[in-house]
This record gives C-alpha cells, structure tokens and sequence, in this order.
C-alpha cells in the first residue's frame, strides 16, 4: 500500500514537473521569462522550455494595438471654461522587457499621461479655438504620448479627442447663436433669392418689351412697304388699262372715220345725224331750255359745201383728198410690253420671303439688334419700281 502511494507521488512530481518545463507562447503575444528572478529572455509565439522550478513566466504582454477610451476628463481652457473631453488612444507594445520592468502599469500610466498633456495643451487656448482645433490638438498629444511612454516600450500611433463638452449654459448659448447665424444666412439668401428674381423679371420685362417694340417697327415698316408697293402696282395698273383704253378709242375713232370715209355721207346724212345726237345731250338733269338757231340748215349747207363736192345729181357729197394720207400710228407695243406682265416681282417675293424668315424665327439673344432698312429708291420712270429689301436684324449677312 505504502508502495502504491509512493508511486502515485512520483508520478504527479513527473507531471508537475513536465507541466513547469514546457509554455506554449501564442503568435501576436510575448513572454517575458525570469530565472531565479531575474529576466533571461522574450519569447514570442513558439513552443518553449523551461527548466522546473527556477524558470518562470514573469508576464504575457499583448503585441497587437490597442485601443483605449479614457472617460471625460474636466479641463479648464484659456477664458475660463470648464469643459469635458474624452480621449481615445491607440498605442501598442514594441517591447515587452520594458512594459514590465519599467512601468507598474503602462495603461494607467498613459491615461494620466495623457490627461495631464491634454490640460496643459488646452489650456493656451479659448473655447472657440479647442472646438474648431481638434486635429492640431491630436497631434501635439501625440508627439509628447510617443515621446514620453518610449522608455515603457509603447509607441503611441494616434491620440483622438471623442468629444468635447462645454458646460449646458455655454451649449444653450452657442445653440441660440448658431440658430441666429442660420436664420440671418436664410434670410440673407431669401433676400438674394427675391432680388435676383426681381432682376431676372425685370430683364425679361425688357427683352420682351423690346423685342415687341422690334416687332411692331418691322410690321409697321413691311406694312408701309406693302402699301407703297401696292399703291405702285395699283398705279401701274391704271396706267395700263388707260392706255388700252385709249388704244381702243383710237382705233373705234379710226374704224368710224375710215368708214365715214367709205360711205361718202351727204348733208343729209350729217343732218339726221346731228338731229338724233340732240336728245342725248339735251337728256341731262342740268339742261333746262335748248335754243335751237334759226339759220340751222344755212348753216349745214355751208357744212356741206365746205367739206363736199358737188355729184352729177347736184348733190354735195364727201369726196376725201387724194392727198390726205393719214399718218400710220407708232408701234410701241414692244416699249408698253412690260405693262401688262403679270408675274411677281423677283425682288418683292426675295423681301417678302426675308421678313417671313426674320417673323418666324426664334430670338435667343439676350438683347435683339436693331433693325435696319435700306433708304427707299425713288422709282424709275423707264421702269418698275421695285420694294427695297429689309436687312434682317438677327442675320445681317
């Protein structure tokens, strides 16, 4: 029995014995081992043997960085306000021998650090300036955090300020003041807004303004440009239909003197002529008495002996001369040719065909140009006169 127990002692000290002589270090972690309390070495991330009883872990220290967030901490900046920041610092342990033995606890350590840095820095500077600052406030916490926690085997890689609270009193006042900044920026946008509205209205009021007036000039000069050269056309109609009016008297004048001619009339004839000629003319409202001379027929017969000669009967007959030759009228068909035409004027329908183009398009200018038109050309009397073209104002060429 007493054997047994031996034995079962024996073979626990075996395996304390092998548990105390291996450590099995995790990768991302080191180990700093002590041998009869003393450091002998680091090891990181390896199976590693110890020697029983006199070799142990002093500690373990996490490799990878860490993130700590520190609470708020009161800090009294430069015009005496108290305010609450709360930092977060991300840091990590570049040697382990020196985190243990140089420092009792390197986190503590660093908040106090830190907090002590952080109401030296701001308290240079007013509250305005800590609030709008936050990037050159990290960076100076940074570069004294590195400089200061080297010697514990920390590298401090970033310092952020999370929040900073200035007391309730402040946060109402700086609430009401950024709500009167924001309705003096509304309003001062809603007054910008209406004026630019009123300006654009005007500026619209004024091209439209003008380009009606634009409108109404080029109407009112195409409308006087129609009616001269209606007036023209019109003229020159005239003029045609009273030379073929006087073309065809003349030859029905021609045609009853040569037929009068021919027939050779007698006094007699004239006489019944004369006498069925002197209703008609006595036929108007105005003629009230017709005195009729008494030496009536004396006076054709002189008529007829002045114009007649006497026949074999003895009666007076019209004999014409035989030298009476009557002239032959001019021809001047080919000089009056161009008065009967009726084609359009090439150039009237180039006028026309211009103002329709300059009435039909669309203005996109911001201010139109002035129309111009050419001074009229008095017309010539060798030939037609001719509308004088308008100058479109919105393609000049």
């Amino acid at each position: 029995m007493a054997a047994l127990i031996v034995l079962a002692v024996i073979v626990v000290l075996v395996v304390i014995t092998m548990a105390k002589s291996v450590a099995i270090v995790p990768q991302a972690e080191a180990a700093v081992i002590e041998r009869l309390g003393r450091y002998v070495r680091t090891v990181s991330g390896q199976l590693t043997f110890l020697v029983p009883f006199v070799d142990r872990i002093r500690a373990k220290v996490d490799l990878r960085e860490r993130v700590v967030s520190f609470p708020p901490q009161p800090v009294i900046t430069q015009d005496n306000l108290t305010v609450s920041i709360d930092t977060v610092v991300y840091f990590q342990v570049t040697n382990p021998q020196a985190a243990v033995y140089e420092i009792n606890n390197y986190i503590v350590g660093v908040e106090q650090l830190t907090t002590t840095t952080l109401r030296n820095v701001v308290g240079g500077m007013t509250l305005e300036e800590t609030l709008t600052s936050r990037d050159s406030i990290n960076g100076q916490l940074r570069v004294v955090l590195d400089e200061a926690t080297g010697r514990w085997g920390l590298r401090v890689a970033r310092v952020e300020l999370k929040s900073i609270d200035p007391p309730p009193s402040i946060q109402e006042s700086m609430e009401k003041q950024m709500k009167a900044d924001r309705e003096k920026r509304a309003t001062i946008l809603t007054a910008e807004g209406h004026r630019e509205s009123a300006i654009k209205t005007a500026e619209g009021d004024k091209q439209s303004r003008i380009l009606a007036a634009e409108g109404a000039k080029q109407a009112s000069i195409l409308t006087a440009e129609g009616e001269r050269q209606s007036r023209i056309l019109r003229a020159q109609g005239e003029r045609a239909a009273k030379y073929l009016q006087a073309q065809g008297e003349a030859k029905a004048v021609e045609k009853v003197f040569a037929a009068i001619k021919a027939g050779k009339p007698t006094p007699e004839l004239l006489a019944y002529q004369y006498l069925q000629t002197l209703p008609e003319m006595a036929r108007g409202d105005a003629n009230k008495v017709w005195v009729l001379p008494s030496d009536f027929g004396d006076a054709l017969k002189g008529f007829a002996k002045t114009l007649g000669a006497p026949g074999e009967d003895g009666v007076f007959r019209f004999e014409p001369s035989a030298t009476d030759d009557a002239a032959a009228p001019v021809d001047d068909s080919e000089e009056v040719a161009s008065w009967f035409e009726t084609k359009s004027d090439p150039t009237v329908a180039r006028a026309v065909a211009a103002a329709e183009a300059v009435a039909h398009k669309s203005v996109d200018a911001p201010a139109p140009q002035q129309l111009q038109v050419e001074p009229p050309v008095p017309p010539n009397p060798s030939s037609e006169p001719v509308m004088d073209l308008l100058v479109d104002p919105l393609n000049p060429s």
